[in-house]
């Protein structure tokens, strides 16, 4: 089978959207099927408002559309993924729903929390652009009984399950980057902006050093205020696993996440997590002993200290993306159209 992703997000952007989909990609193909993304890269694109980083297609509707004709002319048995709600997911929903071709789409950014804590938007009204978004979806997959349950909440129909895991091979513990810095080092990783609460964290009366890995919006101010704190901007994974390992507590201080793939990549490096109680923390760490989840986010961090750090290994592996993929891959809506489908506009 081939799997079509259409996403707006996509490399050189380094977030949870894209990790999530290289990772599973690269399982797709090892699990003997293909892996197609289609994503911004390939069209006319403008920065997103408030976040230069993210380039977004400019009306992308009839180049898509040559694109995913193409692809389902092949005769291969294929299913499509539309990622995000995006401009490209937008108008491969509109294709597909035009040509009956049925298609899954996925529920990985909390938007409606976003847009009100960054906008003031109303959340009422974001659910209701997600909800028509997500309605003609043969399965909108979700990544926690939180989510699932959110959504429903919501009146969103036809939820499956998708978890995420952590590519246990690429993020392990070994020799950890060298830093001359304070210890105990406490580390976030993530895009820098105001959904993320990283003012939160670096607000910490913690000893040690705290350091951020990541670029956003935010980046400019929270440098400025925060003068001690060490931002090591966007690395590569490999180094980005060496720096896991190297810090002492990985501090999740989002409120708004709907998983948090970074405290699994976290974890696979031996490092332990502090994070507060709420949805995505506590769908991905449960009671496990891995972390510690408290609105004291500080006694979080300073508790999490003592945890040991081969118990956040096994716990990871426990969570490897081989598992999630074959699910992902089962709750896909094959079809098999032909060249016939080449000739529809």
């Amino acid at each position: 089978m081939k799997i079509v992703t259409v996403t707006d997000a996509w490399v050189p952007q380094v977030n949870g959207v894209v990790s999530t989909i290289q990772a599973t990609n690269a399982q797709i193909e090892r699990l003997g099927h293909r892996a197609i993304v289609i994503g911004p890269d390939a069209f006319f694109t403008l920065p997103c408002p408030g976040y230069d980083g993210i380039r977004l297609a400019v009306l992308p509707f009839r180049a898509l559309a040559q694109r995913l004709r193409a692809e389902l002319a092949t005769g291969e048995e294929t299913a499509i993924h539309i990622a995000t709600e995006g401009p490209l997911g937008r108008a491969a929903r509109r294709w597909c729903r035009r040509h009956d071709v049925p298609f899954s789409t996925a529920y990985h950014t909390r938007f409606p929390q976003y847009l009100q804590a960054m906008f003031r938007v109303p959340e009422s009204w974001t659910y209701r652009v997600l909800r028509a978004f997500h309605r003609d979806a043969a399965v909108v997959l979700a990544p926690t009984a939180t989510v699932e349950d959110e959504l429903r909440s919501h009146d969103f129909g036809n939820i499956a399950r998708w978890s995420r895991g952590v590519d246990t091979e690429q993020f392990r513990p070994g020799a950890p980057m060298r830093l001359d810095l304070p210890k105990p080092v406490f580390l976030y990783v993530g895009r820098v902006s105001v959904e993320k609460n990283v003012d939160d964290f670096l607000a910490l009366d913690l000893p040690g050093t705290k350091v951020v890995a990541g670029v956003g919006p935010a980046l400019s101010r929270l440098t400025q205020r925060y003068p001690d704190a060490h931002f090591v901007g966007v690395l590569a994974k490999d180094v980005l696993a060496t720096l896991y390992a190297a810090a002492d507590v990985f501090v999740f201080p989002s409120r708004t996440d709907t998983f948090g793939l970074v405290m699994l990549e976290a974890l696979a490096c031996g490092t332990p997590v502090a994070a507060y109680p709420v949805q995505g923390p506590v769908d991905v760490l449960g009671n496990a002993n891995v972390g510690v989840l408290s609105e004291d986010l500080r006694a979080a961090a300073l508790a999490a200290l003592r945890i040991d750090r081969t118990l956040c290994r096994e716990f990871a592996l426990r969570n490897a993306w081989a598992v999630v993929t074959r699910d992902f891959i089962a709750l896909q809506r094959p079809v098999r159209l032909g060249g016939a489908v080449a000739l529809a506009a």
